[in-house]
């Protein structure tokens, strides 16, 4: 009998991401919205506290175990920012971009490093007092224009350099294997794994 787990998004493009890396596992993942969940106020000052929060609202409201994830892009030039407020930098996936970019005008190539940063937490229930946390990095460069038609969020500014490319010229598969929500799911599945065996 496969378990369900609530996962504390309302972000199609995440929820497609975690689905397809527990593919082979006996687990069903459901949107929080399928329970018409209330969103979490994501007042925390890191990405732990802000994905511990999502968890803990997802479970309280469902009455399932909850999966969440708190992610964002950290660039050097702008001392870590947007990080925590990736998603409200400037309102939308667009938007947001275009402010990026236009922080970064004039700023040269070699120092638009930045980096995707995810912690993912798994709770029990509501008032789980160990929650399972693990963590994924993906380092790479801010581009001067948006590259490709794929991924979401800030993937078509995002330059890969193990593939020479920005991040939504990838496959589904190959994001999945090199980005920073796929490492910290890996962790986590195997956490799973062994604590349902």
């Amino acid at each position: 009998m496969n378990r369900r787990i609530v996962l504390a998004t309302g972000n199609a493009g995440k929820l497609k991401e975690i689905r397809d890396l527990f593919s082979g596992v006996d687990v069903d993942i459901v949107a929080q919205s399928e329970f018409a969940t209330p969103e979490a106020i994501e007042d925390g000052l890191s990405f732990v506290e802000n994905a511990i929060l999502k968890a803990r609202n997802a479970a309280a409201h469902t009455g399932l175990p909850a999966l969440s994830d708190d992610s964002g892009i950290e660039v050097d030039a702008l001392n870590g920012e947007p990080g925590i407020h990736s998603a409200r930098y400037a309102g939308n996936d667009e938007s947001n971009i275009q402010r990026l970019l236009r922080e970064l005008d004039g700023v040269p190539e070699d120092r638009r490093t930045a980096r995707f940063q995810c912690v993912m937490v798994y709770l029990r229930h509501a008032k789980d007092p160990v929650p399972v946390i693990t963590q994924g990095v993906w380092e790479g460069k801010i581009l001067e224009a948006v590259q490709g038609e794929g991924g979401f969020g800030y993937d078509p500014v995002f330059y890969v350099p193990e593939r020479g490319c920005s991040a939504a010229e990838l496959s589904a598969a190959d994001k999945n294997s090199l980005s920073h929500r796929g490492k910290a799911l890996r962790q986590m599945l195997n956490h799973l794994s062994s604590s349902y065996t």
